[in-house]
């Protein structure tokens, strides 16, 4: 409200000052529209839920038998020696493995979640109790209600992976049988496996609008139909966001360690040292590098997008809870960000249709245009539904100082406004998406070009591919910033919040085109393994290539995503801060302990990603250990077309246990980071570390994403005799008596393959998995929230050394009357940092000498061999480390 500036006359004066006076929240009332929007989240959840099971129906309508098209199939006759009944009967025996794995590997994971979330539960719900009491007395109610969010949130992403990972193994070989189809094979096989993306995509999304709505309606009983209370539900219900991130966080990571740990190990003993070709069934390490794509990429991502939803969301609704005008206006209102979720639903319903029915694939030269298509059809059709949506929904009022639109904070916004900020995150997402795809796929000269620095060796491969993953974060976070910029000036935090679900609003067919690819993935590996028709393997190994692309698209969604899911939940923390100090509040970056925060936050994602990448590396040791054993033992698993087959099993048990036992650690340090950063020095520092983790974690994902990406398709792209000519005048010796370039033979290829191996974790292990980092840290700090502001007054445990208000009060007052009376300066006032300080230096110092000893002392004895070529010859060497013998202990 806003008094008139210049009033006509006296009498006309007191007139508007009382009108505007008797104008309350803009004299904004709830809507039809309002009232109808439950109805419409919940009918187009369960639109999604009942168009998945359609789905999965068609995709099982496949049989899981290549002879069973109604044409002569391609590899219907013997091949390599094998029967049809032969290559059924080991198409059956690969698709019980790979299914058996999967689940061991989820079974196992979701034990520990499991007790997880029991441990959680109580000590999450009993801080935020003691953190909200009020003149002594403990908020039990918020502190269980909370708690309650959370195990919703977390049971809902454990099935929503599960889901996922189920349908994936279950599509694969149909996928693969859909490709036998001498005349359509190319459409059987890319709608089956787009069909499974599809299931995926639709359970999650509806599963999780549902499950979110439902929530608030029962726990919207226990608080009254005010401001307040409504700001009390929307705190409580944050914790459904907390529960899906939490558990994101180990699937993304123990599933990346899993998958890449596999694919490292199965590439390095097989198609390096033996020189086997890809999935072939002589190496051990296949079976497990095929579960991990659909532990990893399906399960993994599954989780982590859907903890995007839950946090989008949760901004959302606690932000819009605090402004009296959207609350005047309605439930529905309230529920807006919902909507947009819910409609995306049915808008990628229909875009579905699109690639599988109305323009679906006939050859090859499709598949990369229909599945951008999906993109861009998926974005034209939402934007006119958000703009019915908001003029629908969100209040404007006819009063006051924003007459027409309504407050949010301090910012006079409007339902133009909102429309726009969903606008700028659902097209944002498409340029951030299609700034990835030019700098991944070999249609493009970036990749191109790190293809041809192979000729000069894995070196400059690797250099190359380095520059290409620094260059590529540029345009994104020049797009970022402008839609963060653009959206809180419409809008402020609820701008910011809306962009994100922008970003997520087709969600559906985000997850469709993810989940696509690793079926395609694991059909190619299946065809090799059963020895089917060479044609077979080469329209999977399309449809993955495409696959590869879209999924670097997808990864760019993600990450942007992430970015403004992490920034919303920011203004989210700080609202709640305001809400507790009774008025704006502003960060200050030149705060000593903010600034501290902030260096501190923006360290994390190294810290995170080299622990990601060891763990990679240990476990991929193992794996590689093991397929040498293997080969030792049974040197006829060396001899093509030889029927003994490996032991598989150990070696998916190796990946499992490598993955679960290192994903504690850097999930630990992401959920304890500003928990430990709030008790003890407070909320500026939370603060600072939120600031710098967000900035720092958006451009290392970006950056890791693509140069692994671009190492991959630089691998594709020369495996696929695109630099032949040049393989064929500079290494003559991988030509062979009929002239034709053994391309998998020669050093350029063989440097790809280094830099593949190289981006491996990096794209699937430590770049996905900071996506949840950003996001689940500040999701952390909006629920215990509380807690850190019952702690001294939000200064911390440790706030003596870093602020005291009464010294500080007292010291500027001194300073102040100093300055005025004798322009003399005066000293800063003792107290406990100078002894905090004094014992810091001497634990530096301590530290440096004893590491100047340590630099100076004399080497210690090398063996002459390293660990892998002493065990494998069985002679003395560099022993191998104790993490990694206890993986292979049973080998002894």
């Amino acid at each position: 409200w806003r008094p008139p500036k210049t009033p006509r006359h006296p009498l006309a004066s007191t007139s508007a000052l009382m009108d505007d006076f008797a104008c309350v929240n803009g004299n904004i009332t709830a809507s039809d529209a309002s009232e109808a929007a439950p109805a419409l989240i919940i009918v187009t959840g369960l639109i999604g839920i009942a168009f998945s099971v359609f789905l999965l129906k068609l995709v099982s309508s496949i049989a899981l038998d290549v002879a069973s098209n109604n044409e002569p199939l391609v590899g219907s006759e013997p091949i390599n020696g094998a029967d049809v009944a032969e290559q059924n009967a080991r198409l059956l025996e690969l698709y019980a493995a790979i299914t058996t794995g999967a689940n061991a590997f989820l079974r196992s994971e979701y034990k520990l979640c499991g007790i997880f979330i029991v441990l959680a539960f109580p000590a999450m719900s009993v801080l935020i109790a003691w953190g909200d009491k009020e003149d002594g007395k403990w908020e039990w109610k918020n502190g269980w209600l909370s708690g309650v969010s959370f195990v919703v949130g977390a049971i809902t992403s454990i099935v929503c992976g599960y889901i996922g990972m189920r349908v994936a193994v279950f599509s694969n070989a149909r996928c693969t049988v859909g490709a036998c189809d001498p005349s359509k094979g190319w459409t059987r096989s890319f709608n089956t496996a787009f069909r499974a993306g599809g299931v995926m995509g639709f359970s999650l999304t509806g599963i999780a609008i549902l499950a979110l709505y439902i929530l608030l309606a029962i726990l919207r009983t226990a608080f009254p139909d005010s401001d307040e209370g409504y700001k009390q539900l929307m705190d409580v219900v944050a914790g459904f966001g907390l529960g899906g991130s939490s558990i994101a966080m180990f699937g993304r990571v123990g599933g990346g360690i899993y998958t890449k740990a596999a694919d490292v190990g199965a590439d390095l003993a097989g198609k390096v040292v033996q020189d086997l070709p890809e999935d072939d069934p002589h190496n051990p390490g296949t079976i497990a590098d095929n579960v991990g794509d659909n532990v990893g990429d399906v399960a993994g991502m599954g989780s982590d997008l859907f903890g995007s939803f839950g946090e989008a969301s949760c901004a959302a609704l606690l932000v819009g809870a605090s402004s009296p005008m959207i609350v005047a206006a309605g439930w529905g209102a309230l529920m807006f960000p919902l909507t947009v979720s819910g409609v995306g639903i049915v808008v990628c319903l229909i875009t579905n249709f699109v690639a599988t029915d109305l323009s679906p694939v006939r050859k090859e030269a499709d598949i990369e245009r229909v599945l951008k298509t999906q993109l861009l059809v998926s974005s034209l059709l939402m934007t006119p539904c958000v703009y019915g949506l908001a003029v629908a929904l969100l209040p404007s009022a006819t009063c006051g100082g924003c007459t027409g639109g309504f407050y949010i904070g301090s910012i006079c916004s409007s339902r133009i406004n909102a429309f726009l900020c969903v606008a700028f995150g659902l097209w944002g997402g498409c340029l951030i998406g299609f700034v990835t795809e030019y700098y991944t796929s070999f249609s493009y000269r970036p990749v191109v070009e790190v293809s041809e620095s192979c000729r000069t060796g894995a070196a400059t491969n690797i250099i190359f591919g380095l520059a290409l993953g620094y260059k590529s974060v540029v345009l994104p976070v020049f797009i970022l910033a402008g839609i963060i910029f653009g959206s809180h000036r419409l809008a402020g935090m609820y701008g910011i919040s809306l962009a994100a679900l922008g970003m997520l609003a087709t969600l559906a067919t985000c997850l469709t085109i993810d989940v696509y690819g690793p079926v395609c993935d694991n059909a190619g590996g299946i065809a090799e393994m059963c020895e089917l028709h060479p044609s077979v393997r080469e329209k999977t190994d399309a449809l993955d290539a495409a696959g590869n692309t879209t999924a670097a698209i997808g990864k760019g969604f993600a990450i942007g995503s992430a970015c403004l899911v992490g920034l919303a939940l920011f203004g989210a923390f700080v609202t709640r801060l305001e809400d507790a100090a009774g008025g704006d509040l502003h960060v200050d970056l030149l705060d000593p302990i903010t600034f501290a925060g902030l260096l501190v936050g923006a360290m994390l994602p190294y810290w995170f990603s080299a622990m990601t990448m060891k763990s990679v590396g240990m476990a991929a040791n193992a794996m590689v250990l093991e397929i040498k054993r293997q080969f030792d033992a049974n040197p006829n698993l060396l001899i093509p077309n030889h029927p003994d087959r490996p032991d598989y099993d150990t070696c998916i048990k190796i990946s499992t246990d490598a993955s679960l036992q290192e994903m504690i650690a850097p999930g630990a340090l992401v959920m304890l980071s500003p928990v430990l950063c709030g008790v003890c020095f407070g909320t500026r520092c939370v603060t600072g570390l939120l600031a710098g983790a967000i900035a720092s974690s958006v451009q290392m994902a970006i950056s890791s994403s693509n140069t692994g990406g671009a190492w991959d398709n630089a691998k594709k792209y020369i495996s696929k005799g695109a630099m032949d000519a040049v393989i064929g005048e500079e290494e003559p010796e991988t030509v062979d008596n009929t002239g034709k370039v053994q391309t998998k033979k020669s050093q350029i290829f063989k440097a790809a393959v280094t830099g593949d191996t190289v981006g491996d974790p990096l794209k699937d292990t430590s770049g996905p998995a900071l996506n949840i980092m950003m996001k689940l840290m500040a999701i952390i700090s909006v629920v215990f929230a509380p807690l850190f502001l019952a702690i001294k007054d939000g200064d911390g445990l440790l706030g003596f050394v870093v602020h005291d208000k009464d010294v500080a009060a007292a010291h500027d007052a001194v300073v102040a009357a100093t300055r005025r009376l004798a322009q003399v300066p005066v000293a800063s006032p003792a107290g406990g940092g100078e002894l905090v300080a004094m014992a810091f230096g001497l634990v530096v110092g301590v530290g440096g000498v004893l590491a100047v000893q340590r630099a100076t002392a004399p080497p210690r004895a090398k063996a002459a061999k390293p660990a892998l070529v002493c065990r494998a010859a069985k002679v003395e060497g560099t022993p191998v480390e104790p993490r990694l013998l206890a993986h292979t202990a049973s080998l002894a």
